[in-house]
């Protein structure tokens, strides 16, 4: 029986750019980081306490383009607090939007991703 996802593959074009972006401007805990055959490296980084887990991998060893991949949404508890916490490590963000759903922001991370995180309203 399936529980839960493990983990979301992005491609990235320099896996050390990535991994500084996910560890040192988001804050992420890197799960592993191991040699793979031919030369490659699994890169696996995650927010502190989370269950799934960013698989980093390089596209060039999958025959992918930088850029490829999943688009990533995190859950955060103050959208405007975590904009604030990205920008002063040194991030690009958009503005913090409110919707009747809830309120979300992106920032901008390696290789042309946007990662969205947002905010549910309180019940």
């Amino acid at each position: 029986m399936i529980t839960s996802v493990a983990s979301v593959i992005l491609y990235v074009g320099n896996q050390d750019t990535a991994l500084e972006f996910y560890r040192d401007i988001l804050g992420f805990d890197v799960v592993m980081d191991a040699d793979m055959d031919e030369g490659s490296r699994w890169l696996e980084v995650k927010p502190a306490n989370a269950q799934t887990s960013i698989v980093l991998a390089l596209a060039e060893s999958f025959g992918k383009q930088p850029g490829d991949g999943a688009f990533l949404t995190f859950a955060s508890d103050d959208v405007e607090a975590t904009v604030e916490e990205f920008r002063a490590r040194g991030a690009t963000t958009s503005e913090v939007i409110r919707e009747p759903w809830g309120t979300y922001a992106t920032v901008d991370a390696p290789d042309g991703h946007k990662l969205q995180f947002n905010e549910r309203p309180q019940n």
